[in-house]
């Protein structure tokens, strides 16, 4: 079954009750059972929800995975992850990151034993630099927020594999139609579903997907532990969203590879962050991992920071704001938005400047998106 099938039919098979073709939303905390201990599958929605459990079986085909756990957001799906390691274990972790991660890293889970290394992970050397005895995870997001770095996946697997380390991937920039770590050598991928996967703007989410056994087991006992589950609204919304989500990939990557190319033809672009174009020194290894470059881009116009922010307040169609992967076009400001919890310091020195731009490329028409941008550029 191939990928747009799955998005529509995995997990949504007909309801038994009713012959309702759509999922219903179970909208219920409780379970009536028949006799004290025995139940119809299900006793407590924190623990398991019909709506989220068709939301599971779906997101994780489109992972070509074994188990799927949905969760309330990406960063809550994030946090049950780093549930598998334990106080004295060390991470590696690519060095440019979502500053949520990097907040979660380094003010919360510090305090709890965990230490990590931060490496420029697009160099395989650098991973392996970073590693020690108490290594239990690599973490990586390729591409990248915001710098859209390509790292090889199926390199640092094979490298963590020696040192017998968990290889963590947040897939959320490509999305599962555009790539598959799992299917690479990693042993978890991560999601905020907030974005492509429900691609709508309008239902918080994460997901983990996984192969190994052990580990689902251990993350689905932290997720009905620590509670982090979304509602069965939410998930009914981001399964609705999964259904398009192939055709709205293909029209993202179609759109930003415009954007990509008009931004590339100007004088006043100072730096451009786009791994579809060959300049990119990830090109290659994208093309290798990737069935398609995605619909992120960034950016350092000409001028400083000043023309930066009065770029990003002069678009109409993108809407300053933060988040991506909706079909509306976004622009966001990482420094003082997306990245603000990285000190200035750390941000600077890997390359997130107080005038890098960031774009989430919509569906709208091109020639809307690519006027917007040369307007608020001249302004």
């Amino acid at each position: 079954m191939e990928f747009a099938t799955k998005a529509i039919h995995v997990g949504q098979e007909p309801d038994k009750t009713t012959g309702a073709t759509i999922v219903p939303i179970y909208e219920t905390s409780t379970y009536t059972q028949p006799a004290p201990g025995q139940h119809l599958g299900y006793d407590y929605s924190r623990t398991i929800n019909p709506t989220r459990v068709a939301l599971e079986r779906c997101l994780a085909s489109l992972e070509n995975a074994q188990h799927g756990l949905a969760f309330a957001s990406g960063m809550a799906a994030t946090a049950a992850t780093m549930n598998l390691l334990s106080a004295g274990d060390h991470v590696v972790v690519t060095d440019d990151l979502y500053g949520g991660t990097f907040r979660l890293f380094d003010k919360v889970l510090a305090r709890y034993g965990l230490t990590f290394s931060y490496v420029d992970a697009t160099d395989t050397r650098n991973v392996e630099a970073a590693m020690r005895k108490n290594t239990r995870m690599v973490w990586l997001e390729t591409p990248t927020n915001p710098l859209m770095k390509i790292i090889d996946i199926a390199a640092v697997a094979s490298l963590s594999g020696a040192w017998e380390a968990l290889v963590a991937v947040d897939n959320t920039f490509a999305s599962p139609y555009l790539q598959n770590p799992l299917d690479l050598g990693a042993d978890i991928v991560v999601h905020s579903t907030t974005k492509y996967i429900g691609g709508h703007s309008d239902a918080i989410g994460g997901f983990v997907a996984v192969n190994r056994d052990d580990l689902f087991q251990t993350i689905k006992f932290h997720q009905n532990s620590v509670g982090g589950v979304p509602g069965p609204f939410d998930c009914f919304l981001t399964l609705r969203g999964a259904k398009t989500l192939a055709l709205r990939m293909r029209e993202h990557e179609r759109n930003a590879r415009a954007v990509a190319t008009f931004l590339a033809g100007r004088s006043d672009i100072e730096k451009l962050y786009y791994p579809g174009l060959p300049t990119h020194p990830g090109h290659d290894v994208a093309k290798r991992q990737m069935r398609g470059f995605g619909g992120m881009i960034s950016f350092i116009p000409t001028g400083g920071a000043p023309r930066a922010k009065a770029i990003a307040k002069a678009t109409k169609i993108f809407s300053l704001a933060e988040s991506l992967g909706g079909v509306e076009s976004l622009i966001c400001h990482p420094v003082s938005m997306t990245h603000g919890a990285i000190p200035q310091d750390v941000r600077e020195a890997r390359g997130v400047h107080d005038a890098l731009l960031r774009l989430s490329v919509g569906i709208e028409a091109e020639a809307d998106i690519i006027a917007d941008l040369e307007l608020a550029l001249k302004t």
